[in-house]
């Protein structure tokens, strides 16, 4: 394993812990260069399939990709790294279990949306945004009406508490 900080191969494990029900393991490592510990990642190598993108390029499953889209959504939320690890997580393994060698970009989309959409509603407008390509205000109150209608509305009371300074 190369160290992040010196680029050098010499380093030796000082920890190793299963994370994930056994999926994941995360090894802290220090380097015997420049002593800088960093940690690493090992996961079991799935078959991922080529998304198939609207133009018709084909791209290979990229977890990065959707991380990134959803800690964008998600940013200055009360939502911690692991729930968002968790959600790309739970994407990944559903698209590698079905065993499909191609899937549709917006097939992955759309479940991602699905899964923040019970996660959290903030960040789901966010990623909706993008990814339905809102264009109008009028796109964005299209959505939040869909949410709140979905959503149960909070009593007189609980609106009259959160107004007070």
């Amino acid at each position: 394993m190369k160290c992040p900080y010196c680029g050098k191969m010499e380093n030796r494990v000082m920890d190793s812990r299963y994370r994930e029900g056994g999926n994941v393991i995360r090894r802290r490592r220090k380097c015997e260069v420049c002593s800088r510990r960093f940690t690493t990642y090992e996961r079991v190598g799935d078959m991922h399939p080529m998304v198939v993108k609207k133009d018709g390029r084909r791209e290979t499953f990229d977890r990065a990709k959707i991380m990134a889209g959803v800690k964008r959504a998600c940013e200055k939320l009360p939502v911690s790294v692991e729930q968002m690890e968790q959600l790309v997580d739970e994407v990944e393994r559903h698209f590698c279990d079905i065993g499909e060698k191609e899937v549709e970009s917006g097939a992955v989309g759309d479940m991602v949306i699905r899964k923040l959409h019970d996660l959290h509603k903030v960040a789901y407008v966010r990623f909706a945004s993008v990814y339905r390509s809102f264009k109008e205000p009028e796109d964005f109150l299209a959505e939040l009406k869909t949410i709140l209608n979905d959503s149960p509305q909070p009593s007189a009371k609980a609106s009259l508490k959160r107004r007070k300074p």
